[in-house]
């Protein structure tokens, strides 16, 4: 590595370290999903075992217990927190980001890997899920590890990240890069290269390292274990939508644009570019990130239960082609052409998303002003990348300014947004409330989607309610002092269905979260 590539990585490792751990832990953990991971890795540490993930007590079969385990250990170095629970998703998601930079130097060329993953790192889906503490930026570290050591065919380290993306997240570890892998064989009639890939051998060492904690899972739960944990959190969320409103073809679009944003004006110059100007030792390696982004796309799109999160592993392959084709205009267009497919998209980009951002921000009250900056912020970064394209056509500068442009709305949204609205999205001060206020021997009922934060910053599970159900009727008929927290929607649409209770007075509300009294 020469000096030049060592300053590269210098000021790559600092821009992704700023744009993943900035922030990571000055926002309390977002309902329902992000306690669900800290509290199942407290109750590891509480109670011993750390082969039966379990929250509330009972044991949980949503997750293979990869993340719970790195939790865990973030917990003992750190201490139970926000910024424990977080960290290794950022650590993931860093650690994936590092990782595209030495392959694809490999693969094309430095500049191609210096901008892919700045182009990953500063894209807003990514700097999101890399401070969430959540699953998916772990799973996202061994499939996109499991395509590159395949494309540097490094086949007994692809079968390892397969096997520990199977321990992160279940089958879909190894079957997306198994069939990325086999259709993009298959479309370039290379089939026979399979044989080369040892794959009984591979399959072996695949099962040596993903079974052992399925089979001791089996081993003590049995088919509940199974029934659970592959027919309804893989099987079934496949073929039944778990949110019905959200089963449209187009659902993902709209999670592109914004989530590859800043980069979403150049994204189909730089698709169109692969396939038109890439050289033919480029466009093997090019072919592979098309048939990589395209089969996710394609698999969430016929999938009918759609989470915005699921089509992350997609964002390596784009970040990959829109770094080779920034790499390839600074070496071959820089200052000889002007970039107006650039221009075009990224002018109807940064001006939809600087507007997005004000309507967005007067939405809710405590946004109003923040988004009015960010529009402002977005319309002026815009500006100036754009007219360093047209003017100076200057690739590299324009480049930085998208760069610039995602740390922003970061910093921006995670230093000043984000604590603004906290109470709609985490019950930590109102649960504070209730431990001050409430006696904690008296029953407390509890929405589902509040539970998990209730139970790991109140410490108790209290009882679950449904929601859109009569379950808060049926609880408020119960002859017994007792407390409710719920969302402030459940309780306009039970104040709708009936009468408020005489005896029913409210505790506190923070951020549309409601904690009531029933004596």
């Amino acid at each position: 590595m020469n000096q030049y590539e060592k300053k590269s990585l210098f000021i790559l490792t600092a821009v992704i370290v700023f744009m993943v751990f900035f922030g990571i832990g000055g926002v309390p953990l977002l309902d329902p999903d992000e306690p669900v991971y800290a509290e199942t890795a407290r109750e590891m540490i509480l109670t011993g075992d750390y082969l039966s993930p379990r929250i509330f007590g009972d044991y949980w079969y949503d997750k293979p217990p990869m993340y719970y385990w790195l939790v865990a250990m973030a917990f003992h170095v750190f201490g139970d927190g926000e910024f424990a629970a977080r960290f290794p998703a950022g650590l993931m998601a860093g650690g994936t980001a590092l990782m595209m930079y030495f392959s694809v130097t490999k693969l094309f060329n430095e500049k191609a890997g210096f901008w892919s993953s700045l182009v990953l790192s500063s894209s807003i889906m990514f700097f999101y899920m890399g401070k969430a503490a959540v699953t998916d930026t772990t799973l996202l570290f061994f499939m996109t590890g499991a395509l590159l050591c395949f494309l540097h065919k490094r086949y007994w380290l692809m079968y390892i990240c397969m096997a520990l993306g199977t321990v992160t997240k279940g089958p879909i570890g190894v079957v997306f890069p198994g069939t990325i892998i086999f259709l993009y064989l298959l479309f370039m009639g290379q089939l026979r290269e399979i044989f080369r890939m040892h794959p009984i051998r591979g399959i072996l060492l695949y099962f040596m390292v993903a079974s052992p904690w399925y089979y001791a899972m089996y081993t003590v739960h049995g088919m509940d274990f199974i029934n659970t944990f592959l027919g309804f959190h893989n099987i079934t969320r496949f073929t039944t939508p778990e949110h019905a409103s959200r089963v449209t073809f187009w659902y993902y679009f709209p999670v592109i644009i914004l989530g590859m944003f800043p980069w979403t004006g150049i994204l189909f110059q730089s698709i169109k570019s692969s396939i038109s100007d890439s050289r033919i030792d480029e466009m093997r390696t090019l072919m592979f990130m098309h048939v990589w982004w395209v089969f996710v796309l394609l698999f969430f799109t016929i999938c009918k239960t759609k989470l915005v999160s699921y089509i992350l592993p997609m964002f390596p392959a784009l970040a990959i082609i829109i770094g080779w084709n920034i790499s390839r205009m600074v070496a071959k267009l820089r200052y000889n052409t002007t970039f107006y497919s650039w221009i075009v998209g990224s002018g109807i980009m940064f001006t939809l998303l600087g507007i997005g951002w004000v309507i967005g921000g007067q939405q809710l009250p405590e946004l109003e002003f923040s988004g009015l900056i960010l529009g402002g912020l977005t319309f002026v970064l815009g500006f100036a990348a754009l007219f360093t394209l047209w003017y100076y056509r200057d690739v590299e500068m324009a480049s930085w300014i998208h760069v610039a442009t995602g740390a922003t709305i970061m910093v921006v949204a995670f230093a000043f947004m984000m604590p603004m609205i906290e109470d709609r999205f985490s019950v930590k001060n109102i649960s504070q409330v209730y431990r001050q206020e409430c006696n904690q021997s008296s029953e407390i009922y509890v929405d589902k989607f509040l539970r998990p934060g209730f139970m790991y910053y109140a410490g108790k599970p209290g009882v679950e309610m449904l929601p859109k159900t009569d379950a808060f009727a049926k609880a408020l008929r119960k002859e017994e002092h007792k407390y409710f927290l719920v969302r402030g929607l459940e309780y306009r649409r039970l104040l709708k269905l009936q009468a408020k209770p005489e005896d029913l007075h409210t505790i506190s509300e923070i951020g549309d979260i409601y904690l009531l009294e029933q004596k």
